[in-house]
């Protein structure tokens, strides 16, 4: 080892010799600590430091080739000691991992490094900036039902269940709730919404933990228990047009259309825009799992206003396809 090492001139190399214990490292490949090359650099051994760097690199290397993700200080010992090609390689090889893991599929390459960063924070369970998250589903290179969208929301909800935990600010609830709906997990804000309202203070917080519970029971199916909470909603706070937009969205997944129009214009005249309530009614058609009864709600649609409606006609033409 003396020689292989380049320490010929230290002649001491007894096994209870620190420098030996070093070269056994270097041996197995391990990871020399800040101690050891403090000694290495006081012997005035630069190539031996040398061979001990490209041996750990090496070893490094192989474990990316092998997709061993590296952890945070086996890759800032890699920018220490400046070997850029092995970082490159490393964070390619992560980048394809997260990529399959996240099913991205298609990207502008000039957004690579954005969404590297993105699925980065995922993985080590960092929020993200919701303004971004935002921003990149109206261009369109977000999906709002995509695995990035859904550990989105996912880290959204514990943060918020969090916080409600830790402040008992009540608030805290239906923003989690609603969160854990939009991460395809609306038993999780059954379970967080599942309380006594006698001990919450404030009608309109009573609504609001109301209409996000009736809505998690709307994403079960469980259509009763959805418009309970939905009138009860009404009673804490007539005015607002959530409770009225469950209630229409309710009886559209009945396939009540007709009363559930009446809910609809209600909840617009107390303030909810007529471009959300038809993008509720298109999300109700989009997600009806009968042909014919998503065919039957087309029609309807259509036929009380063809031009507000157009996009119903997708629908009807689907649907003649597969009688074909």
């Amino acid at each position: 080892m003396q020689i292989k090492y380049q320490v010929s001139q230290y002649q001491d190399l007894s096994p209870d010799n620190y420098l030996y214990t070093i070269l056994k490292k270097l041996d197995l490949q391990a990871y020399l600590n800040e101690q050891d090359i403090k000694l290495l650099k006081e012997l005035e051994l630069p190539e031996t430091i040398k061979i001990a760097n490209d041996r750990y690199a090496l070893f490094l290397k192989s474990k990316i080739v092998s997709e061993v993700v590296l952890s945070d200080l086996e890759i800032d010992w890699l920018k220490n000691n400046k070997y850029e090609d092995i970082i490159i390689l490393a964070q390619q090889k992560h980048f394809d991992a997260v990529k399959r893991k996240y099913k991205l599929v298609a990207y502008p390459s000039l957004l690579q490094e954005q969404f590297y960063a993105i699925m980065v924070k995922l993985e080590k369970k960092e929020r993200l900036d919701p303004k971004l998250v935002l921003q990149l589903m109206e261009d369109d290179l977000l999906s709002s039902g995509g695995t990035i969208a859904l550990a989105y929301y996912r880290l959204e909800a514990e943060f918020y269940e969090q916080e409600f935990y830790r402040t008992r600010h009540k608030w805290h609830i239906p923003t989690a709730s609603s969160y854990w709906r939009k991460a395809n997990e609306p038993n999780q804000a059954l379970k967080l919404t599942n309380l006594d309202l006698n001990r919450v203070k404030g009608s309109n917080l009573k609504s609001a933990i109301l209409v996000t519970r009736g809505a998690a029971f709307r994403d079960i199916d469980n259509l009763a228990e959805a418009e309970n909470c939905a009138k009860k909603a009404m009673e804490y706070q007539p005015d607002s047009h959530q409770p009225y937009t469950l209630i229409g969205a309710i009886c559209y997944d009945r396939h009540e259309y007709e009363e559930g129009d009446y809910w609809f214009e209600q909840a617009i005249e107390r303030g909810a825009e007529t471009e959300d309530i038809d993008a509720e009614r298109k999300r109700v058609i989009r997600s009806t799992k009968d042909e014919n009864k998503r065919h039957e709600a087309a029609e309807y649609l259509l036929k009380k206003d063809p031009q507000r409606y157009s996009w119903a006609k997708s629908y009807l033409k689907k649907s003649q396809n597969n009688s074909k």
